[in-house]
């Protein structure tokens, strides 16, 4: 099989029941930033970090590339799909990982300038990217119905990450730096 096909050298693309669009169409940016944030979690994932993190990132960035089909198809054609859905039960997984991490954090008292060890900056970077995604898939929702749980899962998705940054920081002994306003004099 060949990787290149030369159908989209003039700035075209096919989603997965065929039709053409164009190339930068939020539907194509929508799964496009997915796949970017996929590529930031599996490096993340290659990291020296606990392997149960390693373990769950690679759930997630399984779910990822399902949530990338389903944007990939128009939502009148879905039920041509025949892989696994997003479920609740996903997103309540992310939200159960949080709970635990955040039992051995200390409380957080401040915003968080994100940095202090390359594998949290990572993590942020991972975060700022899944946000991104969040702010298209929600632009694309607005045009084009998206299941309501996909919504879900990429909202809970970058909460799981910046809480994943803040227990990362713990495991590697790298230091929190709250953000604290300057005050300004007018």
């Amino acid at each position: 099989m060949k990787i290149y096909t030369k159908t989209g050298d003039k700035g075209t693309t096919s989603l997965f029941t065929g039709a053409r669009v164009p190339k930068h169409h939020i539907r194509i940016e929508s799964y496009g930033t997915l796949d970017e944030l996929n590529s930031w979690l599996g490096l993340l994932r290659d990291q020296a970090i606990d392997t149960n993190f390693q373990k769950v990132l690679a759930q997630i960035q399984n779910k990822l590339f399902t949530i990338g089909a389903i944007l990939a198809t128009e939502p009148k054609k879905h039920n041509r799909l025949k892989i696994q859905r997003v479920e609740k039960s996903d997103v309540e997984l992310l939200e159960q990982e949080m709970d635990s991490m955040n039992d051995a954090l200390p409380e957080m008292t401040h915003f968080v300038l994100p940095g202090g060890h390359p594998v949290v900056s990572y993590c942020h970077i991972a975060r700022t990217v899944c946000r991104r995604a969040e702010r298209m898939i929600s632009y694309l929702h607005e045009r084009e119905p998206v299941p309501d749980v996909l919504l879900a899962y990429i909202n809970r998705l970058s909460d799981y990450l910046f809480v994943l940054a803040r227990k990362l920081s713990q495991d590697v002994g790298a230091r929190e730096v709250k953000w604290i306003p300057e005050q300004s004099d007018h």
